[in-house]
């Protein structure tokens, strides 16, 4: 299986701009500049595609290995905190929290976190990532 995005780029780096598309069409020119990734200007930036990847993943995940053990969520609500830091003469993403609130009944707190713990470990895109990944999660 392959999924592809691509991105479009016009201009230097802080005063350029560009837009994101994805093959679905759920990103269709959305834009994204210096901007929208260092300051607060409307648009997304890399590091907010990967937090919604990194949650959206990790929630499939579990809820994938909660119903391999006969359990049915209510709802399992995940964020992802992804952080850009300054390495050298460039940035990093140096880390991934996941923050994870889940309903899940007949499901114990030992047992959750098993499940957590195991979804994060075998989701696909906590494998790709090259940064400490941290996870907390509760149930509510």
């Amino acid at each position: 299986m392959i999924r592809k995005a691509a991105a479009v780029w016009k201009g230097t780096g802080r005063d350029g701009t560009g837009h994101l598309s994805s093959e679905s069409g759920v990103l269709a020119t959305t834009p994204y500049s210096f901007k929208t990734r260092f300051e607060n200007e409307k648009g997304t930036n890399p590091e907010e595609l990967i937090a919604a990847a990194h949650a959206g993943c990790f929630t499939m995940a579990l809820a994938f290995g909660l119903q391999m053990a006969g359990f049915t969520p209510d709802e399992l609500s995940t964020e992802a905190a992804v952080t850009l830091e300054p390495e050298g003469k460039g940035f990093k993403i140096s880390k991934s929290a996941l923050t994870l609130r889940a309903k899940v009944p007949g499901l114990d707190d030992a047992g959750f976190a098993r499940f957590a713990g195991e979804a994060e470990k075998h989701c696909p895109v906590s494998k790709v990532l090259n940064a400490a990944i941290t996870l907390d999660a509760r149930l509510v």
